[in-house]
């Protein structure tokens, strides 16, 4: 009876085990290719021509349109270091890691922020041999509008072009 019970338990263990882990739903995959464009042609550095935050309400600023500068440079795994210099307060660098999700058998451009580890955020992107337009929905990106030390969370408007 106890070698029944044993083969019941862990037979059920299994079973449970091996429903979880095979999926029916497709996973989320992170990968440089299949999207419109390879993650590895953004490896470079280029200059925006416009860079814009908003905070969905009131707040939004146009660090170019205001006198400052952003510039990124990309290596050809997708990592990246973007510095923002606004003309009215110190310049500052993020960085992170750019990919393509597939998720459902379509490709999101996606970036990984540095300042927050296992977590990404979809963006439009869009690349022509010279020009490289993000933009990201609220919460996708962050700006201190006040300057006042904190972050407020704001939607993101970058174009670039490669130097």
């Amino acid at each position: 009876m106890k070698t029944a019970l044993k083969i019941l338990v862990f037979g059920t263990f299994f079973t449970f085990l091996f429903i979880s882990c095979s999926g029916g739903d497709e996973t989320d995959a992170l990968v440089k290719e299949g999207g419109s464009f390879e993650i590895s042609e953004l490896a470079g550095n280029w200059e925006a021509t416009s860079a814009s935050f908003n905070d969905g309400n009131m707040m939004s600023v146009n660090i170019i349109d205001e006198g400052g500068s952003v510039s990124m440079s990309v290596q050809s795994s997708g990592k990246f270091t973007l510095t923002i210099d606004p003309s009215d307060r110190p310049a500052y660098t993020v960085s992170g890691e750019m990919f393509w999700e597939k998720w459902e058998g379509k490709y999101y451009f996606a970036i990984e922020w540095a300042a927050y580890p296992g977590d990404w955020d979809t963006y439009g992107a869009t690349l022509t041999a010279t020009t490289f337009s993000l933009n990201g929905g609220f919460e996708s990106g962050e700006y201190d509008f006040d300057n006042d030390g904190t972050f407020e969370s704001a939607s993101i408007s970058f174009v670039f072009v490669k130097v």
